[in-house]
């Protein structure tokens, strides 16, 4: 799937990242989802790979990355831990500065990142969120409904762990599933890695951790934000998923950025893999 990308590791502070580079051209940075890995990018990085450097990571916690101990704080799989990862991951590549773009818990990493640290990213882009903050602190019942995985990892440790190790072949089919509206969007090569990945016991706790830091040490980083991100920053989401049915996606990211736009394209949450010539266009035109 990434024909002519070369595959390595590299050791930050908190972790090993898992990851693949090709192409050439100015560095950009991509970063997935839950429960996915890199692959979802297969579609679109080739093409993207004729204007870019790509640096595509698993994220800690996912993927063939590393697994981190946690603690009592879920500290080391907060959004400002995952987003250091990805700064040392570019400065060990020899990039300060760079584009990025994040899907999903990706695109929340990708945030904290823009946040923490405002000088190293050029441009923006984050595909079917809106800022976590938001979405907590304007819970309601179809927010609930839909995203009744947000408050099911959050529970303590052992209990959706239990539930999912079980037979994360179904949880992984029924939530890729849930979440896309295109048939066969997500190819079986895809959903093979993903499979590999995702049931392992290890790489299931880690990304319990990784919304449990999101209800809890997150939204104090969240809180303590002060001052709108000052790069331009574009807004995708699937005109057939929740984010955009639900939200007023573009309103909620200029309540956190000076400079914004963006729109739909079609399909539902899987936006590289569902809609990936209308994805790559919208990049390729604002990068």
């Amino acid at each position: 799937m990434f024909h002519g990308f070369k595959t390595t590791r590299i050791k930050t502070a908190g972790t090993e990242i898992h990851l693949r580079t090709g192409g050439a051209g100015p560095p950009l940075l991509l970063l997935h989802g839950y429960p996915q890995t890199h692959v979802i990018w297969h579609k679109i990085a080739p093409e993207l790979a004729k204007h870019f450097t790509l640096i595509l990571p698993d994220l800690r916690g996912y993927g063939d990355s590393g697994t981190p101990e946690s603690d009592a704080t879920h500290t080391p799989y907060a959004k400002r831990a995952m987003a250091q990862d990805m700064v040392e991951v570019m400065a060990a590549l020899g990039f300060a500065r760079f584009k990025l773009v994040g899907h999903d818990r990706g695109a929340r990493v990708a945030h904290r990142l823009a946040q923490d640290h405002p000088k190293r990213v050029e441009k923006l882009a984050v595909l079917d969120i809106a800022p976590t903050l938001h979405m907590y602190e304007t819970t309601d019942m179809r927010f609930a409904s839909a995203y009744y995985h947000w408050f099911f990892l959050i529970q303590p440790k052992g209990y959706p762990e239990k539930l999912i190790g079980d037979d994360p072949a179904f949880y992984l089919r029924t939530k890729l599933g849930a979440w896309g509206r295109t048939g066969n969007a997500i190819t079986p090569e895809a959903h093979a890695e993903y499979l590999r990945c995702f049931q392992k016991p290890e790489v299931i706790h880690a990304t319990c951790e990784d919304y449990r830091a999101s209800a809890g040490i997150d939204l104090v980083h969240d809180r303590a934000n002060t001052g709108k991100l000052p790069m331009p920053l574009l807004a995708l989401w699937g005109a057939a998923g929740f984010v955009g049915s639900a939200y007023d996606v573009l309103a909620t990211w200029q309540a956190v950025a000076q400079d914004v736009r963006g729109h739909a394209v079609p399909g539902g949450h899987f936006l590289p893999e569902e809609a990936p010539a209308e994805t790559l266009a919208a990049l390729l035109d604002f990068l």
